[in-house]
This record gives C-alpha cells, sequence and structure tokens, in this order.
C-alpha cells in the first residue's frame, strides 16, 4: 500500500529502502552473523542491524501514523508547509531495542537505561497524540530518573559515602537527564535536526567507547548510531521536505537515553578533568541552546517561575536564529551538525591528553560558544 505513497516517488529513498531490505534478510543468515561476530566485528553487526531495521520502519509508520492521525499539522510557530507524520521516533525505538536485544548480553543497569528511556517514549507518543501538559511530562521524566539512580545511574561529583554528597549526586543527574531530554526535543524543530545531532553524539560516544575498552557502552552507542542513521533519510533531504518527523516520543527517547547511558559510561581513569570535559563537549550544543534560551528568557521577563518556564513555547532556539541569520533552513542545520562534530572531535582528543589541554580545549569551547551567540544575537530581532 505505501507504494504508492510520495516516500516511494524519491528515487534516492526508494534504493535506499530496498538495500535496507535485502540487508535485513542477509544480517538474519546464521552464517553472515557468525562471520562479523568472528571476522569483523558485533560492532558492526550492531549497526547494520539498527540501521536496516529502522529504514525498514520508518515506512510503515508513515502509514500508521498518517491512519491514527498522529500527524504534526502547519500553523504557529512551526515552519513546515505540510501535514507531516509523527511516529518516526517509534521506528528508531524498535530498532535500536531489537539492535541490542538479539546481539548482545544486557545487564541490569543497561536494562534500567532501556526501560526508562521507553517509558520516556510512551509518554511522549501520548503526547504527540492527545497533547499533555508540560509539567506533567516533567514529573514523569523526574519519577524515571529516580528509577534509574535507584539502578546504580547516577553521577559520581561528590563522596557518596555521605547523605549529602549522595543528594547532590542525584540531584545532578536529574538536572544532566531531565536537562537533556528536553534540549533534544526543544532543538527537534527542523528537518533532521535532532536525528543527526543525535547520530554525531552517539558516534562519539561509540568512538569515546572504543578508546576507554567499554564494549557494552560502545554496543549502545552503536545501535544507536545506526537507528537514527536508517532514519535519517526520511527525515531529512537536501531537496526536499521531510517524509516524517522523530515527534515527542523520538527526540525524548534519545535525549534520555544518550544522556543516562553518558552518566552509565566511564570517561577517564583517575583525570577528573577528563571525566568532566568529554561528556559536556559531546553533548555542548545542547546544553548550550538550553542554558542560553533560559538566561535570556528569564533576563528578558518572558518567563517569571518554573511553571512558566516549564511551560513557555517559542521560537528563540538556536536553529530558529541561525534561519534567520543564514535564510536557509538546511544551512542552519548543517552548520549546527559541523559544530557538534567539531566539538566531538576535541573531545576524543582528550583521552591521553594533559590537564592544561583539557583546561584549553574546554576554553576553545567557550570560544565557539561566543561566535554562536554572536549569530544568535544578528537574528535574534527577527524571532520572538
Amino acid at each position: 500500500m505505501f507504494f504508492r505513497d510520495n516516500w516511494w516517488k524519491v528515487s534516492f529513498r526508494r534504493i535506499f529502502w530496498l538495500l535496507a531490505l535485502i540487508l535485513f534478510f542477509l544480517l538474519l543468515l546464521p552464517l553472515v552473523r557468525q562471520f562479523f561476530f568472528a571476522r569483523i566485528g558485533r560492532w558492526l553487526y550492531i549497526l547494520l542491524f539498527a540501521a536496516s531495521t529502522s529504514a525498514l520502519l520508518t515506512p510503515i509508520m508513515m502509514v500508521v501514523a498518517t491512519k491514527v492521525g498522529i500527524v504534526d499539522t502547519p500553523g504557529g510557530r512551526k515552519i513546515h508547509t505540510r501535514v507531516t507524520p509523527l511516529l518516526g521516533g517509534v521506528a528508531i525505538i524498535i530498532s535500536f531495542i531489537s539492535a541490542l536485544l538479539a546481539n548482545m548480553i544486557l545487564d541490569a543497569r543497561a536494562i534500567a537505561l532501556i526501560a526508562g528511556g521507553t517509558l520516556v517514549a510512551i509518554i511522549g507518543l501520548i503526547d504527540d497524540w492527545k497533547n499533555i501538559p508540560a509539567r506533567y511530562k516533567f514529573i514523569i521524566q523526574v519519577v524515571v530518573v529516580f528509577l534509574l539512580i535507584r539502578s546504580g545511574i547516577i553521577l559520581d561529583l561528590f563522596p557518596d559515602k555521605t547523605i549529602g554528597g549522595y543528594l547532590l549526586n542525584a540531584l545532578f543527574t536529574i538536572v544532566w537527564i531531565v536537562g537533556l531530554t528536553n534540549a533534544m526535543n526543544f532543538i527537534d524543530g527542523m528537518d533532521g535536526l535532532a536525528t543527526g545531532v543525535s547520530a554525531i553524539i552517539s558516534l562519539f560516544m561509540g568512538i569515546v567507547a572504543f578508546q576507554t575498552d567499554q564494549p557494552f557502552m560502545g554496543w549502545i552507542a552503536i545501535a544507536m548510531l545506526g537507528s537514527c542513521l536508517g532514519f535519517l533519510p526520511f527525515n531529512f533531504s537536501l531537496n526536499k521536505q521531510a517524509a516524517i518527523f522523530l515527534g515527542d516520543a523520538g527526540s525524548t527517547f534519545l535525549g534520555f537515553v544518550l544522556s543516562a547511558l553518558a552518566i552509565k559510561a566511564t570517561w577517564a581513569d583517575n583525570n577528573p578533568i577528563v571525566s568532566f570535559a568529554t561528556p559536556v563537549l559531546i553533548f555542548w550544543v545542547m546544553i548550550f541552546d538550553m542554558v542560553y534560551i533560559t538566561v535570556e528568557r528569564i533576563i528578558t521577563g518572558k518567563v517569571k517561575s518554573f511553571h512558566d518556564w516549564i511551560e513557555y513555547v517559542g521560537t528563540d532556539h538556536i536553529h530558529h536564529r541561525l534561519l534567520a541569520v543564514f535564510g536557509d533552513r538546511r544551512k542552519a542545520v548543517s552548520f549546527i551538525f559541523f559544530i557538534c562534530a567539531t566539538l566531538g572531535i576535541s573531545a576524543i582528543t582528550l583521552r591521553n591528553a594533559r590537564p592544561i589541554d583539557g583546561v584549553l580545549t574546554v576554553v576553545q569551547a567557550f570560544l565557539i560558544t561566543i561566535i554562536v551567540s554572536i549569530l544568535e544575537y544578528s537574528g535574534r530581532n527577527h524571532t520572538n
């Protein structure tokens, strides 16, 4: 049935889907699986399995979303011009979980991470369908993070032998995960932006996992990377509008899982500067956007309470203002991609860096932030 839909008329997407179909069935063959595991590596099998599954599921989700009415309608602050399906995140979630369950042994914390991300995604799916007040979504996200903390996924910034230290670690864990979960949701405002940023973050987390000999972290990051890459051609094109969006289910799932994985990982041995700087650099664009708009909204009086901050919806995010500067969505998205990649490269160079090198890298990130801030300020008068 979906062979008659618009997505099928786009030759690149058609070829991509057919290749994914062939690859998926090849990967199901026991001999192919054994060859990858014995000769090439489990990581590549997971990457290809996740990518092919995501690519196959995405057109199906387009049809389902259209049939049940889970679509994004143009209007208001939205910049797309046609009704677009919203279940793209479901394809990513299913492919991500399938790739992990089929190819690795999960420990208790990995299971908690996946379960927590799935629960957050379910709430996002309901929001895509019926709309849930932001404060309720926020409360549920905090509760889910509490469950992660109970499973052992918690920041190690302060000595945890004291109650005060443990509570501070728990508080910063909540701020980190909930903040980045919503930051990912906030930047999901242009074709391919959240998906591409998630893919870049996943790539560099996978590289750090390889550097630090953390195969489980690497497999999870690679599964996320593959899921995003399989979905991206349907969500981003150089000459067409997106055929499908992530939806809140997809963007919150990506933000939640990646931010929680960053806590679960070990970034460096006996080097607190590297341990702190590496994840901050990898997630820098999301952190910057969240902090920047929060400070500006408070200073300008747009938000005067925590309730206002949660409920406020505007067009003052980094992608909105870069769009005003560049006048082209793809240029704005590409610019953000390159910033993410630049800071990601800085992060992976920190592994064997001296403490002073780590400090200088953070300073470099700060200078890049100033450059982006100048660009954002140039586009400020064109947004609200």
